[in-house]
């Protein structure tokens, strides 16, 4: 089911502690890593995923902004997935210690649980980032930089030159040693003898001992440690050896040549929209059903979706739509649409184009076009959203400026 791992003796460390104020009104309760992605999973399942696919199974999940809900799904989801020795554990900065505090950037998150790293017997460091959505079999990574006896090696997307301006971009040599990294360029360095770029995707590969050197300096230099901004320029500037490994390389079991090179930041409300969407096609670029590479969650103990009725104007149907387990169609035509966990669509209502979170019911002769509604909104009956924007926001719903609405209990 799983690949064979080539991971060596690694630990990981997830960043989750992000805000994602972009992703507002969907983050003021939870961390952007706690939102739903594809119904059923949290966007931090997809990194966790990929690491105890790759064989990594001691994982620390460092988080912080609206931690509860996030704490609460890695014990729920996580725990089982481990055996003797390993685990899934998340951990939250001791604001009421005096000796710990809020992260102060991405370097400063693992300064402050050094003493994990230190207490291991790692030879490994994979620090990941716990909100982005993409497969990875990060062993091949570990491998790339285990070969190339590297001191850091950074996953880096291939991007046009015209996009490049967008994200921190690396200048390699002909090895993809790299030799310079710049945030948000003007004029990007473009990868030897081609015309793209690499940008970094924020995922690291560390050698332990030289993880421990760089942030102990890096604490005496910069209080507010972060990998791109201080710790990537001090290696350079010190001439350790830091490599970039071509995400476009990775191959992982059971890949459609659609989905190589997958890999999104669902930043934003238009992003996050547009991403679960292209779920629902028919050759999504994102396959959740590659049984070779899982995504793992909390299944929950729920009963299958089912539709209800068959009357003429009152017939439950579901079409090119992704259904989640629990929800009820009752009499309801829902299309292009992901449900999530336990929802129910009552009788004369359309929804189309939009997404559901879970627990989300929909009462009678409701309408509802591209529209993200938020966990445990119950919509009145009757209502329309979607459809007159001045209307949506009088009611307190957020409108996107290419016209998503987003409902929320904050709304």
């Amino acid at each position: 089911m799983y690949a064979m791992s080539n991971a060596g003796n690694t630990i990981a460390m997830v960043l989750a502690g992000g805000k994602g104020e972009r992703l507002s009104p969907l983050t003021i309760r939870r961390a952007k890593p706690s939102v739903m992605f594809g119904g059923k999973y949290k966007i931090i399942d997809f990194v966790l995923s990929n690491l105890f696919n790759s064989g990594i199974k001691k994982v620390y999940i460092l988080t912080q902004y609206r931690a509860y809900s996030l704490n609460k799904h890695i014990r729920e989801s996580w725990g089982k997935w481990t055996g003797l020795g390993e685990f899934f554990v998340a951990i939250s900065p001791e604001t009421s210690s005096e000796s710990e505090e809020w992260f102060k950037g991405t370097a400063d998150a693992i300064l402050q649980y050094l003493r994990f790293v230190e207490s291991s017997d790692a030879d490994y460091v994979a620090i990941f980032g716990g909100d982005h959505i993409y497969k990875m079999d990060v062993s091949q990574m570990i491998d790339y930089h285990r070969r190339n006896r590297a001191d850091l090696t950074v996953a880096a997307l291939e991007v046009p030159v015209q996009e490049a301006t967008r994200f921190g971009v690396f200048s390699v040599d002909e090895d993809y040693k790299i030799t310079d990294f710049k945030e948000k360029p003007k004029q990007p360095e473009s990868i030897p003898g081609r015309d793209t770029c690499f940008a970094s995707m924020g995922n690291y590969i560390f050698s332990t001992k030289k993880l421990i050197e760089v942030l102990l300096e890096g604490k005496k230099r910069h209080e507010d440690l972060d990998f791109g901004k201080h710790v990537i320029p001090m290696m350079l500037e010190n001439r350790d050896k830091v490599f970039a490994y071509n995400f476009n390389d990775n191959i992982i079991p059971g890949m459609k040549a659609e989905e190589k090179g997958y890999w999104k930041d669902v930043g934003t409300i238009e992003s996050y929209y547009e991403a679960n969407m292209d779920l629902i096609h028919v050759s999504p670029q994102l396959n959740l059903y590659n049984y070779k590479w899982p995504i793992l969650t909390n299944q929950g103990n729920l009963p299958p979706a089912k539709t209800v009725f068959d009357e003429e104007g009152r017939r439950g149907v579901n079409i090119d739509s992704y259904v989640c387990a629990g929800c009820i169609t009752s009499g309801a035509t829902v299309t292009r649409t992901i449900l999530g966990p336990r929802c129910k669509v009552n009788s004369y209502s359309i929804v189309e184009d939009s997404i559901l979170f879970e627990n989300v019911t929909v009462g009678r002769h409701v309408k509802i076009k591209r529209a993200i509604i938020d966990k445990n909104v119950v919509i009145p009956d009757g209502s329309e959203i979607g459809f007159d924007h001045e209307q949506d926001r009088a009611k307190g719903y957020r409108v996107t400026e290419s016209g998503i609405v987003v409902v929320s209990l904050a709304s």
